[in-house]
């Protein structure tokens, strides 16, 4: 397996349309559009023209698009200010910058931490 990050990150463009179950082993990038189920094994990051219509599990996520589903982060979840959230949410650590739009129900469990190294 390559060390280098570049090489350990899916992207979906813009214009790009997926509808199914999806998997991702690391991290990926969503500026097209997603309808289905996506796991994410690292850092899901939901581009302002992307958008997601499923439940998402991940690590961790960044969104400045629009998901609606429910969304599970075992880390931190980011909502920036343009996103919109439609769904419920469950995570660790929740950050949602002014000018966010989240309608849903949020879960979180400030004990689970995060693998640590060492």
């Amino acid at each position: 397996m390559s060390k280098n990050p570049a090489t350990n990150m899916t992207f979906i463009c813009e214009g790009t349309r997926i509808m199914g179950e999806i998997t991702v082993e690391h991290d990926l990038r969503v500026e097209g559009q997603l309808h289905g189920t996506l796991t994410v094994g690292g850092t899901l990051v939901l581009g302002p023209s992307g958008q997601i219509e499923g439940d998402v599990t991940a690590r961790s996520a960044t969104l400045a698009g629009h998901l609606t589903g429910n969304i599970h982060t075992l880390d931190k979840l980011v909502l920036e200010s343009k996103s919109v959230l439609f769904g419920d949410l469950q995570t660790r650590e929740l950050v949602i910058q002014e000018g966010a739009v989240f309608q849903g129900k949020s879960m979180m469990d400030p004990t689970t931490r995060p693998a640590t190294a060492g």
